[in-house]
C-alpha cells in the first residue's frame, strides 16, 4: 500500500491552524487542490463521524473524495478515512498532525496511505498517483502557511 508523509512548518499556533484546515466554510481560501470542500449532513463544523466532500479542481480529474472523520482532537490531530469509490482509488486513509514548535509556530505532518484501481494496473498507477499526491500536498500545505504569512 503506498504510503507518503509531507511536513510543514506553520507561522501560526497549532489551535489555529486546526481550526482553519478544518473550517470547510473558509477551506477554498488557501486550498490549491479543490474546487469544492462541504460538509454533509447539515453539519456546520468538522467533527468525529462527520463526511466531507473535496473535488480536486478540474485539471487534477475533479475527483471527489468522501472522507469521514475517524479521529478528531482539536489542536493536534484529525484523521479520515474514505467512504466512497471515485475514479482510481479503492482505498485511501490520512491524518494530520499539529505539534506547537512555540508560540508563534507549529508544525503540521500529513500522513496518507491509498490503494488504486483497478487493481490490473497498480503497477502504473501507485507510481504515478505518489508523485501526484505528494506533490498536491506539499502544494496545499505551503499554501496553509502563506495563507498564515499574510495574516
Amino acid at each position: 500500500m503506498p504510503s507518503g508523509t509531507v511536513t510543514e512548518t506553520i507561522p501560526s499556533p497549532s489551535a489555529e491552524v486546526f481550526r482553519l484546515l478544518h473550517d470547510y466554510r473558509r477551506r477554498l481560501e488557501w486550498d490549491t487542490l479543490l474546487q469544492t470542500a462541504v460538509l454533509e449532513g447539515g453539519d456546520a463544523e468538522a467533527g468525529l463521524g462527520g463526511v466531507s466532500l473535496c473535488v480536486a479542481k478540474w485539471y487534477l480529474g475533479g475527483i471527489g473524495l468522501r472522507t469521514k472523520y475517524v479521529a478528531f482532537h482539536p489542536g493536534s490531530l484529525a484523521a479520515v478515512q474514505m467512504v466512497n469509490r471515485p475514479a482510481f482509488f479503492d482505498t485511501f486513509a490520512a491524518s494530520i498532525r499539529h505539534e506547537d514548535l512555540s508560540a508563534a509556530e507549529s508544525t503540521i505532518v500529513y500522513r496518507y496511505t491509498f490503494t488504486a484501481r483497478p487493481r490490473f494496473l497498480r503497477f502504473i498507477l501507485h507510481p504515478v498517483m505518489s508523485w501526484a499526491l505528494r506533490r498536491e500536498t506539499r502544494k496545499r500545505l505551503q499554501a496553509l502557511r502563506d495563507h498564515f504569512r499574510r495574516g
